[in-house]
């Protein structure tokens, strides 16, 4: 979800581990050429952000080497991107994290956050529309990951060191 913490996570596995981080949120505005991915979504709509995002996914996925990917936050509800996710993970060394978090710290985090960077995708605005893009996303985002952390109260470190721990103990077959 936003603001749930996905690209400081990502950057501090990104120095535990020495592998490359890859936030799609820049990719994604890469891919549209503009200095955001929130500008993207004010500047183009959320249909063509959608699209450069699935673009910048499937580059990500197809790059060799190992990374660590922090997602959008509505990545996986793009068209085709569940399925990309789906499909790479059933393949060899993939780790999907969902880092869950209630409506309620959700809000709290986003409050405290430039809201023009997160811009809304609804009526609601940026923080009343946590509650129902909550609701619609946990199912899948639970259903698409390999591993769910409960985020709330943690420090990124802390929810880095779990990431680990999933990661030692998957089976690798």
């Amino acid at each position: 979800m936003r603001a749930s913490g996905k690209s400081t996570v990502g950057r501090v596995l990104s120095r535990r581990w020495g592998f490359p981080l890859v936030d799609l949120d820049d990719r994604t505005a890469g891919v549209l050429g503009v200095a955001s991915a929130g500008d993207g979504l004010r500047s183009r709509g959320e249909a063509s952000f959608r699209a450069a995002e699935v673009q910048a996914l499937r580059g990500a996925l197809d790059e060799e080497g190992d990374s660590v990917v922090a997602l959008g936050g509505g990545t996986p509800t793009a068209p085709g991107a569940a399925a990309m996710i789906r499909e790479s993970s059933s393949g060899p060394r993939w780790l999907v994290v969902y880092l869950a978090l209630s409506p309620g710290a959700l809000e709290q985090r986003l409050l405290g956050l430039n809201a023009e960077d997160r811009p809304a995708l609804t009526a609601m605005g940026t923080v009343g529309e946590v509650g129902m893009l909550h609701a619609q996303r946990d199912p899948l985002y639970r259903a698409l990951a390999s591993h769910v952390i409960d985020a709330e109260g943690k420090t990124p470190e802390q929810i880095a060191d779990e990431i680990g721990e999933a990661w030692v103990q998957m089976d690798w077959g």
